[in-house]
């Protein structure tokens, strides 16, 4: 009934599925005050509560309904309590709450707090939907905490934490990523300080054989993990890790596990674990958004007989990809990135210190690899950026780094007041940064989705950002079909974006920018941009953008940019397999040591002797273009609205694509 019951209500469509919501529900009505909490009868239970997630599906602006009686104010109702303080009277040990309201100096409650505390406090299951950044880890903290002491009352005293063993893990978190779990860690630990509960992280990047031995020494009460490193403990018996008596299973950011391939390993640890017919534990799953795969994972998870689904995302509450102003800057080519960055920078610092009521510049900037991000922050360390007066940190996180590194720039990042966070994708989701002021995107985002994971981490909790999307104007036909509906809008008013180096003279202000990018050039081995230059013809490419054009866009970055006599080479081995033979402007062949492809001037001391006399920025850039017609479609008030001109900003007429459009829609 349950499978079947969605699977009706996804051929029905969210306008018939509201209507037998409605009927189920009875009589509800929105309120615009707060988010919904439902508590449904046993007879309900079985179809109402799952068609009302179904609806949802991939929706983050569902209507919200609340029941008509004002029960805020009742016994037994959503607010039973909304301060910490308070949560004595629900029975909550007092040790926790002198954690909460002492040690880490909170009063009242958020409202996803209360909408998820108080409910889950009673111990039924619970699924919620909620976004990150909304507090929501104390939501499920406090009560898995709770759980675990009314169970033992020995472990409220700290003395017991010498007798914790391994082997008797009483919760178990699941995160989808080593940095989120890192950061749950450290909000378990200060929960845990006054009680001898003892929390242990297990995640992969990190020596498995450390954290066991950690586990065995120090014991363990609360697990917090990844799935694969927790499915690869549970299914080894020589690790001595294991869960008997486990009253508590939380799954965080449980469509993220879903999207990144974790399905199989939560079965396998579901079936690892003890069958819930034999120990009661209370399973507690938090998402952002409500898929059909959550759908069914909810379903093999938590009781359908006595489960609550809290939706804590208000219907007045504007997602924040599109709250937050988002710019695209349209570039002449790869070798505008970083001096377009550069001026972004610039602008954001200079307005900050003229205007007191201005957020810090604190920017995250996305690279689709690996090799990029490393090759950015060496570039923008040897820049004045980072030296400037204004006390600019600069950051990097990528899986190249261990996981102590990554843990320790994640600090190191969300304490500074001005900073720069250059990172992969590692960082879209999950991961809490206050008071970011701009997320900055170059190149082009692997799908929507992402770009709008990427774009929701400035601007959350209703406080002021914005985005920057940097893009070749090659790139932009592929972009329109990759971000449909996205109130993207095209900004010229950045002057190095259009300037086509090689060309024309450069105003004063835009040689500084240039300048700046081709000195810190010279202080970066070869190595890395070859690097940069082998994964960005690895990306995927699609109709509107090939091969040829990439390696058009990376060989002007090689030579315009970096000055290089020709871009690096590639093995014919490495282009055969990656079905790169025959691109026009590939540099098949070998470095004299074979290494696969590097530019003929080869070592890194060639590099770094770059003839300042032969800067391509000393001469070769143009006045900005003049071109305010630029994705206008008529109107111009939205990047990508259509009007007389079926062209979007691209020479390659021949490729846009000609099929009718909606012409009421003014987006990307």
């Amino acid at each position: 009934m349950f499978r079947s019951s969605i699977q009706r209500q996804a051929r029905l469509g969210s306008s018939a599925g509201r209507q037998l919501s409605t009927l189920a529900l009875r009589q509800i009505r929105s309120r615009p005050l707060v988010a919904s909490y439902q508590k449904w009868s046993q007879a309900e239970l079985q179809l109402a509560p799952l068609r009302q997630i179904a609806i949802r599906l991939y929706s983050q602006e569902s209507a919200v309904a609340r029941p008509e009686t004002d029960i805020e104010n009742k016994p037994g109702g959503i607010y039973d309590v909304n301060r910490f303080e308070d949560l004595k009277n629900l029975g909550v040990d007092e040790r926790i709450v002198r954690a909460i309201t002492q040690d880490m100096g909170y009063e009242t409650m958020t409202e996803v707090q209360a909408l998820t505390i108080n409910p889950a406090l009673k111990g039924t299951d619970l699924v919620a939907q909620a976004r990150t950044g909304t507090g929501k880890t104390l939501g499920f903290l406090i009560p898995v905490f709770q759980r675990v002491i009314a169970a033992d009352p020995s472990l409220a005293t700290p003395y017991t934490r010498r007798m914790a063993s391994a082997g008797d893990i009483r919760a178990i978190i699941l995160s989808p990523t080593r940095e989120l779990a890192e950061q749950i860690g450290v909000e378990a630990r200060k929960l845990a300080r006054h009680t001898g509960l003892v929390v242990q992280t297990a995640v992969g990047g990190t020596q498995k054989r450390e954290a066991l031995w950690k586990m065995r020494r120090e014991g363990c009460h609360i697990l917090i993990a990844t799935p694969g490193r927790l499915q690869d403990i549970l299914s080894d018996p020589n690790t001595g890790v294991n869960a008997p008596n486990l009253q508590a299973f939380v799954l965080d950011e449980a469509d993220r596990m879903l999207d990144v391939g974790f399905a199989d390993a939560i079965r396998d640890i579901l079936d690892l674990l003890p069958s819930t017919s034999k120990v009661d534990r209370q399973t507690l799953l938090f998402s952002a958004t409500i898929p059909r795969d959550v759908v069914h994972l909810a379903k093999n998870m938590v009781k359908t007989n006595n489960f609550e689904f809290v939706q804590t995302i208000s219907p007045d509450e504007t997602p924040t990809h599109e709250r937050v102003p988002q710019h695209l800057a349209p570039v002449q080519s790869y070798e505008n990135w970083f001096p377009v960055i550069l001026e972004i920078a610039d602008q954001a610092i200079t307005r900050a210190l003229q205007d007191p009521k201005a957020l810090p510049f604190k920017a995250i900037i996305f690279f689709s690899n690996t090799a990029t991000v490393e090759f950015a922050n060496r570039v923008f360390r040897n820049t004045y950026l980072y030296n400037r007066d204004s006390g600019v940190q600069i950051f990097d996180i990528h899986s190249k780094l261990s996981q102590a590194q990554r843990t320790k720039n994640a600090d190191g990042f969300r304490r500074a007041r001005s900073a720069i966070l250059i990172s992969s994708d590692v960082t879209a989701r999950g991961m809490d940064f206050p008071n970011v002021s701009h997320v900055i995107q170059v190149g082009l985002p692997p799908d929507r989705d992402q770009y709008i994971h990427r774009v929701g981490r400035t601007g959350r909790a209703g406080a002021p950002g914005e985005g920057w999307l940097i893009l070749a104007e090659d790139e932009i036909p592929e972009a329109r079909q990759r971000l449909p509906g996205l109130p993207i809008k095209p900004n010229r008013d950045l002057k190095t974006a259009g300037h086509k180096v090689g060309q024309d003279e450069p105003s004063a202000e835009v040689s500084k920018y240039f300048d700046e990018v081709s000195k810190a050039y010279q202080r970066v081995t070869p190595d890395s941009f070859k690097a940069v230059y082998h994964a960005l013809l690895g990306q995927k490419f699609g109709r509107y953008l090939q091969a040829q054009d990439v390696v058009r866009l990376l060989n002007n970055w090689a030579q315009q940019g970096l000055g290089w006599p020709e871009p690096p080479r590639l093995a014919p081995k490495t282009a055969h397999n990656r079905g790169l033979a025959g691109i026009p402007g590939l540099n098949i062949g070998y470095d004299e040591d074979r290494s696969g492809f590097s530019p003929k001037s080869g070592s890194s001391s060639d590099f770094r002797q770059f003839d300042r006399r032969a800067d391509p920025f000393e001469s070769r850039f143009s006045s900005p273009r003049n071109d305010n017609n630029f994705g206008s479609r008529g109107s111009g008030n939205r990047f990508g609205s259509r009007g007389n001109d079926s062209r979007f900003g691209s020479s390659r007429n021949d490729r846009v694509d000609r099929r009718p459009r909606d012409t009421s829609r003014s987006y990307f």
